[in-house]
C-alpha cells in the first residue's frame, strides 16, 4: 500500500488528478494531508471519495504528540535515535529550518504510530516542504521506503532539509530535465532520479473542431491562473498594451483568481484596456477548463521567478491548452523547455 503525503491533499488539481489515475488502474493508496483543503477544484465524485477518505494530520493534541516522542523508542527502536539526531544535526538551510525540522520530527512520531499495523509499503511526498519532512521521518521511523515529487516553491521559496531528503529518498520523481539536473547539483544520485510529467486527462482535454477565423475578427487570447506574481500576468498585460498601441485587433480574457486580482485590473485601467482585457475573477474547475479553452485562439501563460523565490516547476495548464489544440505562449523557465520548444507552437514528445 502506497501511502501519499502532501500540504493539502486534494486541494492540488495535480494531486487530485493524479490520485484518480491511480484509484483508475487500481492500484492501493491512502492519502494523508497536514491540512484539510479548502476547496478541491473538481466537481467529479471520485475527488469527493478521495477528499472524504484523506487522513488530516493537523491539528494535532501536544500530549499525544509528547507521548508519541516519549515512547519512540520502545516503538521504533534504534531508527528513533537516528531520525532524532539528524532532526538535531543533519543539513539544514538554516537554524530556522533545524527547529522546524526538530518539530516535524515529533509530528511524524504521532504520525508513524498511527500507522504502525497499518498496511505501509512505501510513503511518497507529493511536494518536498514540510510534508516532505513529516513524510521522510514518518519512514525513516517504520523502517519504510521514502521517495519524493518536488515542483517549485517546495524547492526554492519553502526549501527546508532538501540534502537530506535527497540522500533518504529511494526514487526522486523529476517533472522536467530541469528538475533532474536540480537534483544533480544537490548531491542526487542519477540512478535516484525518473522523469514523470505531470499527466493530463487527454479524454478530457482533447482536441475541437474550430471555426475559421473571418478576416477583421479579433484575435482571443487566454490565460488562466491563480493571480499571484509568478503567473506574470503583468506582463501579459503590458503585451497587451503594446498590441492596442500597433491597432491589433483583439481581446484577451484571463480566468481565475487570487491576491493580485484588483491590482491587475488597475494596471488594465490604467492602460486603457478595460474593453479588451477581461478577468473572470472565479477559479477555474478541472471539468470547466476544456470549455474555457474553446473561447480562446492563444493560451499564454508567462511565468516568471517571483520576488520571494516562487516560481512555477512545469504548469499543468500549458499542457491542457495543448491537448485542447490551441497555441501556447510561455517563457523559457524552469520545466517549459520540455514542453514548448522556443520559436515554435507543439509539444516535444
Amino acid at each position: 500500500m502506497i501511502h501519499y503525503i502532501t500540504s493539502t491533499g486534494v486541494g492540488n488539481a495535480w494531486v487530485g488528478n493524479e490520485l484518480m489515475a491511480l484509484a483508475k488502474q487500481d492500484i492501493p493508496f491512502v492519502l494523508h494531508s497536514l491540512h484539510r483543503p479548502k476547496s478541491t477544484f473538481f466537481k467529479s465524485d471520485e475527488v469527493a471519495a478521495i477528499n472524504a477518505d484523506t487522513h488530516i494530520i493537523y491539528p494535532q493534541s501536544a500530549w499525544a504528540v509528547f507521548c508519541a516522542v516519549c515512547s519512540g523508542p520502545f516503538l521504533f527502536g534504534g531508527s528513533f535515535w537516528f531520525a532524532l539526531l539528524n532532526s538535531f544535526f543533519g543539513r539544514k538551510e538554516s537554524f530556522v529550518v533545524r527547529l522546524k525540522s526538530i518539530l516535524h520530527f515529533a509530528v511524524a512520531c504521532h504520525w508513524a504510530k498511527s500507522l504502525m499495523g497499518s498496511d505501509v509499503s512505501h510513503i511518497h511526498s507529493q511536494w518536498i516542504n514540510s510534508c516532505g519532512t513529516v513524510g521522510m521521518y514518518g519512514a525513516w521511523l517504520l523502517n519504510k521506503p521514502f521517495s519524493f515529487t518536488g515542483h517549485a516553491a517546495d524547492l526554492f521559496r519553502e526549501r527546508c532539509a532538501l540534502k537530506d531528503k535527497i540522500a533518504r529518498a529511494k526514487f526522486i520523481v523529476c517533472i522536467s530535465s530541469f528538475h533532474r539536473d536540480f537534483y544533480l547539483s544537490e548531491g542526487a544520485e542519477l540512478s535516484q532520479l525518473v522523469i514523470v510529467y505531470c499527466g493530463i486527462d487527454t479524454s478530457l482535454f482533447k482536441p475541437v473542431t474550430r471555426p475559421v477565423a473571418q478576416a477583421g475578427q479579433p484575435i482571443r487570447i487566454i490565460s488562466s491562473a491563480r493571480l499571484v506574481e509568478k503567473k506574470g500576468l503583468c506582463y501579459l498585460i503590458d503585451a497587451c498594451s503594446l498590441l492596442n498601441a500597433n491597432n491589433m485587433s483583439f481581446t484577451c480574457t484571463i480566468g481565475g483568481d487570487g491576491p493580485l486580482l484588483d491590482e491587475l485590473q488597475r494596471q488594465v485601467n490604467h492602460a486603457g484596456l478595460a474593453e479588451k482585457v477581461f478577468f473572470t475573477g472565479q477559479p477555474l474547475l478541472q471539468e470547466d477548463i476544456p470549455g474555457f479553452m474553446e473561447t480562446g485562439d492563444i493560451y499564454c501563460l508567462p511565468c516568471v521567478w517571483a520576488s520571494d523565490g516562487d516560481v512555477d516547476g512545469l504548469p499543468q495548464m500549458l499542457m491542457e491548452a495543448m491537448a485542447c489544440g490551441i497555441p501556447v505562449i510561455s517563457t523559457d523557465l524552469v520545466g517549459m523547455p520540455d514542453l514548448i520548444k522556443a520559436g515554435s507552437q507543439r509539444a516535444i514528445s
